[in-house]
């Protein structure tokens, strides 16, 4: 499938959104992803003005957030859960490029570990997205 796919990776707990990109790139891959660029941002707050950006360049047929948010002993969870979502939502509802929320905002590390799958999930829900796009326009 001739795509041209961008994902945007949050640094902040990188060994769970690693596994995240992996399991995203292999979906991509099996899918037949012609190209897949990565673009690393600090942490998930980045995530939607990052992916913003790369919707308004026109240059990528689908956009992938992937990130890991987990709730620690503050109000800083919700804070950025929150700002990641809604972000994430205005970009979705602004842009035509299709995006899909690859965001984990588990309550446990072994919360995140446990859905690392969600890489993959969320990457082949883009290629449904992509194509679902497609035909309705």
């Amino acid at each position: 499938m001739s795509l041209k796919i961008a994902i945007v990776v949050s640094e902040f707990n990188k060994d769970i959104t690693q596994e995240l990109l992996q399991a995203a790139q292999e979906e991509l891959e099996r899918s037949g992803v012609s190209e897949i660029e990565v673009f690393w941002v600090p942490g998930a707050f980045e995530i939607p003005a990052t992916v913003k950006h790369l919707a308004q360049s026109g240059r990528y047929d689908g956009i992938l957030p992937l990130g890991c948010v987990i709730k620690g002993e503050t109000a800083h969870f919700e804070h950025i859960a929150r700002a990641v979502t809604d972000g994430l939502m205005r970009v979705t509802l602004e842009c035509d490029t299709p995006i899909v929320f690859g965001v984990l905002t588990p309550y446990t590390e072994e919360q995140a570990w446990a859905r690392i799958y969600k890489g993959a999930e969320a990457a082949k829900s883009l290629i449904e997205l992509i194509t679902l796009r497609r035909k309705l326009s």
